[in-house]
C-alpha cells in the first residue's frame, strides 16, 4: 500500500536505482521549451501542427503540463517519433528520431536539479551501498543534463535507453544494476515519477518501489504501484522508515 511514513517490511535495501527527469531533474523547467522546440521542428513551423504533436504526445498546451505516463513524460526518443509519425504520416522529416535526441541532449545543458536534490544524493550515498540512474533519456543525455550538477561521481550505475538493457518498464535495467553491483533485486529500491519506473521495479521483483510527486504524476497516479509515494527523493533521506531499510 502506498504510504508517506510508517514502517516498511522489505529485505535489507542496499542498492537505490533513480530515475532522471522529474525524480532528479525538474521535469517541466528542463524539458518544456525543448520539447515544444523539437515539436516546432518537426512541424516544419506550422503553430497548428506543433500543437498537434505536442497534445498526441502528452504535453497540455492549455496547461504547459506533460500528462503522466505519456511518451512526452515517460517515453524514449524512438517512442516519441513513433507518435509523432502517427499524426505526420508521409510528412514525418527523415531521421526524426536522431533530430529528437539531437536536440535533446544538446537542450539539456540548461537543465535544472530539483531543489534539495544534491543534498539528499550525497545523505544516500552515506548510508547505501551503491546508487544508480536508469532513465528513458540516451546515455549522452544523462551526461549533458547531469554533468555540470556535480552529481555524476555519486552515481557506481548509468542507464539510458539505448544502454542495451530494454526500456521500462521492462526489467532489463533493475536486472543490469543487479549485475553490475553483485545486488539481489530483492535489496534494491527503484525510485520514480511514473507508473513506467513501479511497473520495471515490479518486473524485475525489485524490494521496494518508490513514487515521488516531484514530477509529471499525482498521488492517485502511483498509489496503486508504489509500496511508498513521497514528495520529493529531498525527502527520502528524513524519512524514517525508509532508512531503517538501509544497510
Amino acid at each position: 500500500m502506498a504510504q508517506r511514513a510508517g514502517t516498511i517490511h522489505v529485505a535489507r535495501i542496499r542498492g537505490i536505482l533513480f530515475d532522471k527527469d522529474g525524480t532528479l531533474l525538474d521535469h517541466e523547467a528542463t524539458w518544456e521549451p525543448i520539447t515544444v522546440a523539437i515539436a516546432e521542428h518537426a512541424a516544419g513551423g506550422d503553430p497548428a501542427l506543433r500543437d498537434r504533436l505536442l497534445e498526441h504526445g502528452g504535453f497540455d498546451t492549455r496547461t504547459r503540463k506533460f500528462r503522466a505516463g505519456t511518451p512526452l513524460a515517460a517515453g524514449t526518443p524512438p517512442e516519441i517519433a513513433a507518435t509523432w509519425a502517427e499524426v505526420l504520416g508521409t510528412a514525418t522529416p527523415p531521421d526524426l528520431r536522431g533530430t529528437i535526441d539531437r536536440m535533446f541532449d544538446s537542450g539539456s545543458g540548461s537543465s535544472q536539479l530539483l531543489p534539495g536534490i544534491r543534498e539528499a544524493l550525497l545523505r544516500l550515498r552515506g548510508e547505501a551501498s551503491f546508487l544508480g540512474i536508469a532513465t528513458s533519456d540516451s546515455m549522452a543525455g544523462i551526461a549533458s543534463s547531469l554533468g555540470h550538477h556535480d552529481v555524476l561521481d555519486l552515481f557506481d550505475f548509468l542507464a539510458g535507453y539505448d544502454s542495451g538493457h530494454g526500456i521500462k518498464p521492462g526489467p532489463g535495467m533493475v536486472q543490469a544494476f543487479c549485475r553490475a553491483t553483485r545486488l539481489d533485486p530483492s535489496e534494491v529500491a527503484v525510485v520514480g515519477d511514473n507508473t513506467h519506473d513501479l511497473r520495471m521495479a515490479m518486473a524485475a521483483g525489485a524490494g521496494l518501489k518508490i513514487g515521488v510527486l516531484s514530477g509529471t504524476s499525482e498521488h492517485d497516479d502511483l498509489a496503486g504501484e508504489a509500496d511508498l509515494v513521497i514528495e520529493s527523493v529531498a525527502v527520502l533521506p528524513d524519512h524514517a522508515g525508509f532508512m531503517r531499510t538501509l544497510g
